[in-house]
């Protein structure tokens, strides 16, 4: 449906809604809180009502809308498009309810903050933006709603104003600023080599490409712009660093959804661009392996609850990566890897949205993250202890629940493609970085919910807490809950019917076969990953990361303080080494013209020697005072003999012929000498039309 104003709308509404919240926000908070949830709702009902339509093939107004199409053409000269399809449908309604459920929680959860009018303001503008990214048909609307969510989302991690805070909004504005630059520049080599942007086009065009050798680092570019967004390695050091200092609600979007938008963009490289791609598939690998293994190290180090998460969204994202990868090496038999991938995605959504909000839910009432303090804290609390274990238990990739089923998925296409040593390796990784999931997850569910605090008294206030959120909050998170365990829980008529709709987005029209998820091959792997997480947790976790102190048990962050990659070599790469050798290099190229110049003049281009330069006066002043210096040189060998003159004449006549080149200039600036040479030209044309015509 062309031109479709209520599609538009989907994207357009957060920004309206955004606005009137801020000004309803200036005369009544209360009013506001509500108005920012119903428009939650809205968003979210017009969303699934435009995605079931799509799926379904409901007709509106006269016509099928199995795919959809809409946008606002002229601005900037090539318009923003929209599209709706199968994949579209499903990230879109993911997106929506994940901001529902977020801003439902934040009317608590900010009940004690300032900056409230400016939080919701941000919160519905960046769900406009990540709407128009998820919905977009062209890179170039892709672009335009990427940079204004970089910018918006900015707030979030800047919202408590302290130096935490400030600091990791920094370094998060900056990978998105040069991403953005760099994503930029790869779009405009896509443009000159293929001549469109819109994402329905580019697979045919890149096959006809005549210098794939530009096309690929295109790619390369824009893979820079869209891996810093999902927290992609080495790009990924803003993640471990905004998530903790964000509020909850905000540290769930930017997690489940914020890093999906980049992974949003780097499925559209490799769908159009690279589909099969051995080369390109093998840079995605090996980028999804170090992802994944280094947040999951990181992860287990952490004894921070939302740096542990964060840290964990890092590895996740690494798992989707190689799902990406493996689309790419599996050429047209990869529907285990687009359908791990496009699930992976969704599960991992879910789960952070379940797991932040625990973390969000745990600060509001102990004012901490610290594994230390918030020891215990859930030690009687039923109902949020259940909530962490959906989430925890689905990420760690447990049989019965999607984590399992997107994991295996995943594995499967590592082991279906085989490839001798190197492949056997990368299987391990994976193996290894899911057992990492199990321990790190397991790590927080003991300390926050089955030990005790050190402190007494500390954990007697926990345990007296009876209503430690109120009945919003609690929906929030319950139902968030109940959607990751039921998406979850029957794989085949939920989650393959879901990875079907969503596949042709990924270049795949074939529908693969039935994976029988509970094989004993397929539960092989999730065995494998479970107990090297167990042997992580008693022989690591609980034996190096934690000591005794003062008759306490603790734990401790043994994560070496020195090795902090911004600290280390970003900071001093583009703040001190890169500033310092360009600025030499175009200090050599400034002055090089010079040298070569000074060169030329002193040995090819060296001036003739002059025989004697005249001190003053002209050629004709030199000569009428020689004469009469002659003159005077005669007159005293004759008629002056007695009385003879020494006069130098050369040096009077010099004077005068300056006094009359001073007077000549001054009488060619004067109006009257303009006046005159007017008056004679006048009269010479007067003389030549009468007397010469």
């Amino acid at each position: 449906m062309n031109n479709s104003y209520i599609f538009d709308l989907i994207v357009f509404f957060p920004f309206i809604s955004g606005l009137i919240c801020y000004g309803i926000g200036r005369k009544n908070e209360t009013i506001r809180d509500y108005f920012a949830m119903l428009s939650g709702v809205i968003e979210f009902l017009l969303m699934a009502g435009f995605a079931y339509m799509s799926m379904t093939g409901i007709p509106l107004q006269g016509e099928a809308l199995s795919y959809i199409s809409a946008g606002i053409p002229g601005i900037c000269g090539m318009g923003l498009d929209f599209t709706l399809d199968g994949f579209r449908g499903i990230y879109g309604s993911i997106a929506a309810l994940m901001w529902m459920m977020t801003i439902i929680l934040s009317q608590e959860y900010f009940t004690h903050h300032g900056n409230r009018n400016r939080y919701y303001f941000f919160m519905l503008w960046t769900l406009g933006a990540t709407m128009g990214v998820f919905l977009s048909a062209s890179l170039y609307t892709t672009f335009v709603f990427f940079e204004i969510m970089s910018f918006t989302s900015y707030v979030w991690v800047a919202q408590e104003e302290n130096v935490p805070s400030l600091k990791a909004a920094k370094t998060y504005l900056a990978v998105a600023v040069i991403g953005g630059l760099v994503m930029l520049m790869g779009l405009f080599l896509v443009y000159h080599e293929l001549g469109t942007l819109m994402i329905s086009e580019l697979l045919p065009a890149a096959a006809n490409c005549s210098h794939p050798e530009v096309l690929f680092a295109a790619g390369v570019c824009m893979l820079f712009g869209f891996g810093a967004k999902a927290g992609a390695f080495p790009l990924h050091i803003w993640l471990p660093k905004a998530h903790p200092v964000a509020p909850a609600p905000a540290s769930a979007l930017l997690s489940g959804i914020l890093t999906k938008t980049g992974i949003y963009g780097i499925l559209i490289i490799t769908s159009n661009l690279f589909i099969h791609n051995q080369t390109w598939g093998y840079m995605i690998l090996i980028i999804g392996e170090l992802t994944m293994f280094g947040g999951a190290l990181l992860a287990v180090f952490s004894i921070d609850l939302k740096r542990t998460l964060a840290c964990s969204s890092m590895s996740q994202i690494g798992f989707i990566l190689v799902g990406v990868g493996m689309q790419a090496l599996l050429g047209e038999e990869n529907a285990l890897a687009v359908h791990g991938t496009l699930l992976h995605m969704v599960n991992h959504s879910l789960i952070k949205l379940v797991l932040f909000m625990v973390a969000g839910v745990v600060f509001m009432n102990a004012h901490s993250l610290d594994l230390n303090e918030i020891r215990g804290f859930g030690k009687k609390k039923n109902l949020l202890k259940v909530i962490y274990l959906v989430g925890a238990i689905t990420i760690a990739g447990i049989p019965m629940l999607g984590g399992y089923v997107s994991k295996t998925l995943l594995h499967e296409s590592i082991v279906e493609f085989g490839g001798g040593i190197a492949m056997k390796a990368m299987e391990w990784i994976f193996l290894i970085s899911g057992g990492m999931t199990f321990a790190y997850m397991t790590k927080l569910y003991m300390a926050i919910f089955v030990e005790e605090n050190e402190d007494k008294k500390l954990q007697a206030h926990y345990d007296s807490m009876k209503r430690y959120m109120n009945g919003k909050s609690t929906f929030a998170l319950l139902g968030s809950a109940i959607v990751l365990f039921i998406w979850g829980v029957v794989p085949h008529n939920i989650m393959d019917k879901a990875a079907e709709l969503g596949s042709r987005f990924m270049g795949l029209f074939e529908e693969g076969e039935v994976v029988a998820y509970y094989s004993i091959g397929n539960l092989k792997g999730s065995v494998i990953s479970i107990l090297i997480g167990l042997l992580i947790y008693v022989f690591f976790i609980r034996k190096v990361l934690r000591k005794e102190e003062d008759g306490h048990v603790i734990y401790v962050n043994r994560w070496p303080r020195w090795y902090d990659m911004e600290e280390l070599l970003y900071r001093p790469l583009l703040l001190t080494i890169l500033p310092t050798v360009f600025g030499v290099i175009f200090r050599i190229f400034d002055t090089l013209p010079d040298m070569v110049v000074v060169l030329l003049r002193k040995t090819l281009l060296a001036d003739s020697p002059l025989p004697r330069e005249r001190m003053e006066g002209s050629v004709f002043s030199s000569i009428v005072g020689n004469i009469r210096n002659a003159i005077q040189f005669i007159a005293n060998r004759t008629i002056h003999r007695k009385n003879p003159t020494q006069w130098d004449y050369v040096h009077e006549e010099a004077l005068k012929q300056q006094e009359r080149n001073e007077i000549f200039r001054i009488i060619q600036r004067s109006l009257s000498f303009g006046l005159m040479l007017f008056g004679v030209g006048l009269m010479l044309t007067l003389i030549y039309i009468v007397f010469l015509s």
